[in-house]
């Protein structure tokens, strides 16, 4: 089995899912929120879930070497303070050969090229009433759902990542996922 680590899990119903379907890999979910992991606890030990565990942790303050051959974040990455850092320490966090798997919302970083957007004007406003304001409340960057494409492959670089593809899923006009590796 392998070794997976989901930050800002929430609830963590994406790993215990994942862990449900791969009992030889073993799971863990950090994020700030204390109601959010207790409820991820208690969904494991209702569902009888073993080979996964849940952590309060400050994704800024995460350090972990080497210990993950893979790493997911869930839309999760605009919201935080320092983004920057928290890609440094997922970087840091993965084993050679692992990967990073970071689902988040599919714009560009130039306002212009989101006005044809099927879904820009609610990207906009969530971005606006719950992204930026999560962010800026902690004095943080304020990235907001719509820092785009452009600005995130650029963050991966700079947080050391060397391979980076872009995928996206012909069903989903919400979202890109980038393939992030070592």
């Amino acid at each position: 089995g392998i070794d997976v680590l989901d930050v800002g899990c929430g609830q963590g119903r994406a790993l215990l899912e994942m862990a449900a379907r791969y009992p030889s890999s073993r799971f863990t979910g950090y994020d700030l929120s204390r109601e959010g992991i207790g409820r991820a606890r208690q969904a494991a030990r209702d569902r009888g879930v073993a080979n996964l565990g849940f952590e309060v942790r400050d994704l800024e303050l995460m350090r972990v070497d080497s210990a993950y051959d893979l790493v997911t974040g869930f839309d999760i990455v605009h919201d935080q303070r320092r983004p920057d850092i928290v890609l440094r320490n997922i970087r840091r966090a993965i084993r050679p050969g692992g990967l990073f798997l970071m689902q988040d919302i599919a714009a560009s970083s130039h306002v212009e090229q989101n006005i044809d957007h099927p879904i820009g004007p609610f990207l906009y406003t969530i971005s606006l009433c719950h992204c930026m304001p999560v962010s800026l409340a902690r004095e943080g960057m304020g990235l907001g759902a719509c820092w785009g494409r452009e600005l995130a492959l650029q963050m991966l670089t700079e947080a050391g990542f060397t391979h980076v593809e872009l995928r996206d899923l012909p069903h989903d006009i919400q979202n890109h996922f980038y393939l992030a590796m070592p």
